[in-house]
């Protein structure tokens, strides 16, 4: 009897084996049947790098600005002032980022019940801001200029700075202030203009007065941080040749959050005070922007339709996702080639944004299980580690040299599929925890967000007239 059990045990455990050994053999063989549906990574990729790699579309004809992450070689921040976070922080903010959109959204609904040709180039940096892993461009503002490096959101309208004398409380920033009483361009906007009641809108807020009957606004975002001030109008230069006058903007007097040392945000939403609806007679409502793969790479932010990016694949907005966020139809996910069995109601049920400000994509948890699924059975010769934070699917390459990852591919309304680039498929937190850059939303229901990793090296261009957004691979090259 004992020889027997024994006998079985040795059976069983062989034929684990050769299961295992099989699923490894099988998924090598489908990785070397289809190689154009997998990316091949030295996994010293992960690793941060100390060479700065300025991006070839930095053409000074173009009035390309550089782009740099404000943790990177690149970057002239300073390393006292700006504290990287860790990627804990940097994932638990950006689930903050995530629930505030979930709830302006819920206000915007609630809020329509109720009521029943040129261009300039600024660089996108990369940073942990507004709690999150976000990009900064660098403006000049008033006259004489002052450079200034701003957030730069998708999901936000109003543009503000920090202003002197900080009445209440100014954060640590890497300029010096901006000092409107030192520029001869600026002006307060009163509180009966059109631009002051246009607030309510483009922050969520009502605007308030002051006793001279300036207009003052106050912003909050979803980590708390907030910033309350004048609203004024300045004189805007993206570059030299690009100047926008009468620019109205907020002039902060009192400001706190993890801004990472920036001075301030640009909003590119889609409100009447966003810059892209304030330089529309300039540029047509057309921007477009690259974000680096790495802190050690560059990117660029365009305003204006021409020379931006080629080869643009278009998709169609979808239906309005609040007055801010620019809409998008998901179709279909492809891992590796293959289309996942995902009913198309999962993705209309629940509707999609894309957000310059959040870091990770967040899927329909019906949709995400299908993703996870797909994407462990191709890396089965991988060893899976513990999850980090919001993501659950993690692998230890610390002992692997090279990895084959599945592309991962969206299909997008008006049949345009674009493959997610190789450093907006995997988040590293160090070689040994390694994960999907992708999370699950807490219900079918909830919105989806097409995040900034996923957006990495992919030339995203934005034509509101057009009512499109397109997307073009290595757009950073």
């Amino acid at each position: 009897m004992k020889h027997s059990l024994l006998l079985m045990l040795l059976l069983s455990s062989s034929f684990f084996f050769f299961l295992v050994v099989a699923r490894k053999q099988h998924a090598l063989e489908t990785k070397e049947a289809m190689p154009n549906h997998y990316h091949n990574l030295q996994t010293t990729s992960f690793l941060p790098s100390s060479i700065c790699t300025p991006s070839t579309k930095g053409d000074k004809k173009r009035g390309t600005l550089e782009v740099v992450h404000k943790h990177g070689p690149c970057s002239t921040f300073s390393k006292d002032m700006v504290k990287p976070l860790t990627v804990e922080e940097i994932l638990t903010n950006d689930q903050d980022r995530v629930d505030s959109i979930w709830s302006r959204l819920i206000i915007d609904t609630d809020r329509k019940k109720d009521a029943q040709g040129s261009k300039a180039t600024l660089p996108a940096k990369s940073g942990s801001t507004i709690g999150s892993g976000n990009y900064i461009v660098t403006v000049g503002l008033g006259t004489p200029k002052k450079d200034l490096s701003l957030i730069f959101d998708t999901g936000s309208d109003l543009t503000w700075t920090q202003c002197q004398p900080c009445a209440k409380s100014c954060y640590s920033q890497q300029e010096p202030i901006f000092a409107p009483s030192s520029s001869t361009t600026y002006s307060n906007v009163s509180c009966s203009s059109t631009e002051c009641s246009g607030l309510t809108s483009a922050t969520g807020n009502q605007p308030g007065c002051t006793s001279s009957s300036t207009c003052v606004y106050g912003i909050q975002y979803g980590d708390q941080s907030f910033s309350v001030g004048f609203f004024g109008k300045e004189k805007l230069t993206l570059t030299s040749k690009d100047v926008i006058d009468d620019f109205y903007f907020g002039c902060g007097q009192n400001n706190q959050g993890l801004f990472g040392g920036a001075a301030g945000l640009l909003g590119l939403g889609r409100d009447k005070l966003s810059i892209v609806s304030q330089s529309a007679q300039k540029y047509g409502k057309v921007f477009s922007y690259c974000l680096p793969s790495r802190a050690s790479y560059t990117g660029y932010l365009t305003f204006g339709s021409n020379g931006a990016v080629s080869n643009v694949k278009y998709t169609p907005f979808s239906a309005s996702k609040g007055s801010s966020f620019y809409g998008l139809e998901l179709q279909a996910i492809f891992v590796g080639g293959n289309k996942l069995a995902i009913s198309p109601t999962v993705f209309s049920s629940s509707g999609m944004i894309i957000d310059s400000g959040t870091v990770i994509t967040r899927l329909p948890p019906t949709a995400y299980s299908a993703l996870s699924k797909a994407f462990r059975a191709q890396m089965t010769e991988y060893t899976l580690t513990k999850p980090l934070s919001i993501l659950d699917t993690c692998y230890d390459l610390s002992n692997t040299p090279t990895v084959t990852i599945p592309i991962i591919s969206m299909l997008w309304g008006g049949n345009t599929k674009v493959d997610i680039a190789a450093p907006g498929i995997l988040y590293a937190n160090g070689i040994n925890q390694v994960c999907l850059a992708f999370a699950a939303n807490g219900d079918d229901s909830d919105i989806g967000i097409f995040g900034n990793v996923q957006q990495k090296t992919l030339g995203v261009v934005y034509d509101l007239p057009a009512g499109k957004v397109g997307f073009a691979s290595k757009g950073c090259a």
